[in-house]
């Protein structure tokens, strides 16, 4: 990984139940129903589903053994380090029920949502400082302009959206790709974030990818449980990705009216990092209405959501998001939406020089040897076909299918006139009526 330097300010641990800025209430509901649903019966097990320290768990078991919620179990658990086990009470299940039937969520405790946008200014992705040679680094698997990375690099570094448009197959999602490697650094992303006694759960293993040296044990949680709140994940600073599939409701808050459970939005579970919306555009809902739901996140750096009472609350929009797209701005944007996009950069296809550093690049990789003829008459012969317009994806598409003929015809991989006849044949489909 290419890491920044960058000291993010970890979240300090509870040491009282009132620093967790919880309801004392939800915490001993959301601890009957781990337990409940767990059977995990020590104050150490407890501990570590419950992200809390040892003795705040045991604080809260306590509370729930004078409201008779909670019996110990009278035995040591000799492969616990002799620790007394608990177990629910006949009162404990039912309340524990009672709560399961409010929302099923269980495990981890919440963020409070005010210290959740705190948590999020320490480690804003604006606070990203980049230099050229780590964004060189990140895009040296890819021939472009010098001129494109003099756009690219203020363009990351001020956290801002950015709008990449150009012609297909030109790389721009490879470019988003490697602005999301250049971010190289971490995060702390929390497991689930509370409002108004509701519990939405942020982190998601699909995007979130934790530290490996975040592992989950008894024994790394009394040696190094003190380090930060572990009711969050150290990640990898986030990113999502979405295509064609992305539509407006994906933005909102997902309830599961069956669990009465709230999923955050991709947008806040890609706080803090990168959110890419490629092929803009070929979604079912038009680029413009898309875009209007960002303006209020991209001006102000705040979201609103909504949960299913209706009631609306604030969180924090802290996310690079990348547009990129086969369609001219113009086409697709009112000039109010394109003037709420700070950056707009053209990707446009390769010069000449630059499409033969692709080439042989490509070639080289792939085992295929450059044939000088063969080359003549791809740029000679083959191009002015299409008014010499080059398209990053082309050396790659041509040279595979030469790769695919000669392993066919059982000869040596070799360019050829004939053969890249055969190859381009297969690059363009020509325009021709089609009798039904």
């Amino acid at each position: 990984m290419n890491m920044i330097a960058q000291n993010v300010i970890a979240p300090i641990p509870p040491r009282t139940l009132a620093d967790t800025g919880l309801n004392t209430v939800l915490m001993r509901d959301i601890l009957l129903k781990t337990m409940f649903r767990t059977n995990m019966d020590t104050v150490s097990g407890l501990a570590r589903l419950i992200c809390l320290p040892i003795a705040l768990t045991q604080e809260l078991v306590d509370m729930g053994r004078s409201q008779r919620l909670i019996e110990a179990m009278g035995t040591l658990h000799a492969n616990s380090g002799g620790e007394m086990g608990y177990q629910l009470t006949e009162g404990g299940k039912a309340r524990a029920l009672d709560a399961l039937t409010q929302s099923e969520y269980y495990g981890a405790m919440p963020v409070p949502l005010a210290d959740y946008a705190v948590q999020m200014r320490k480690q804003s992705i604006r606070n990203i400082q980049l230099t050229r040679p780590q964004l060189m680094a990140a895009m040296g698997h890819l021939v472009l302009p010098p001129t494109l990375i003099d756009q690219l690099g203020p363009a990351v570094s001020s956290g801002r959206s950015i709008l990449m448009y150009g012609p297909p197959g030109n790389g721009k999602s490879s470019i988003s790709n490697g602005i999301r490697d250049a971010i190289g650094d971490r995060i702390y992303v929390p497991r689930a974030v509370e409002y108004a006694g509701q519990v939405i759960v942020v982190y998601d293993p699909i995007v979130h990818t934790a530290a490996s040296e975040d592992v989950e044990d008894p024994t790394s949680l009394r040696k190094s449980g003190n380090r930060f709140d572990s009711r969050y994940v150290w990640c990898d600073r986030p990113t999502v990705i979405t295509g064609g599939e992305l539509s407006l409701d994906m933005l909102d808050l997902t309830y599961n009216p069956t669990a009465r459970t709230y999923t955050a939005p991709l947008q806040m579970k890609a706080s803090g990092g990168v959110f890419i919306v490629d092929d803009l555009g070929r979604q079912a809902e038009p680029p413009q209405k898309l875009v209007n739901r960002w303006i209020v996140p991209l001006e102000e750096s705040r979201d609103i959501l909504a949960l299913q009472s209706g009631e609306k609350f604030e969180v924090p929009f802290d996310t690079l998001v990348i547009f990129s797209t086969n369609f001219h701005p113009n086409q697709i944007f009112d000039k109010a939406a394109l003037r709420r996009i700070f950056f707009k950069i053209k990707i446009d296809g390769p010069s000449q020089s630059d499409y033969l550093k692709i080439f042989s690049l490509v070639a080289k990789k792939r085992g295929m040897p450059l044939g000088e003829a063969a080359l003549v008459h791809l740029l000679k012969v083959k191009y002015p076909t299409i008014n010499n317009v080059y398209a990053n994806y082309q050396p790659v598409f041509l040279i595979d299918q030469m790769i695919a003929i000669c392993d066919f015809e059982g000869i040596p991989y070799q360019m050829s006139p004939e053969l890249i006849d055969r190859a381009w044949s297969n690059m363009f489909v020509r325009e021709e009526a089609i009798l039904h």
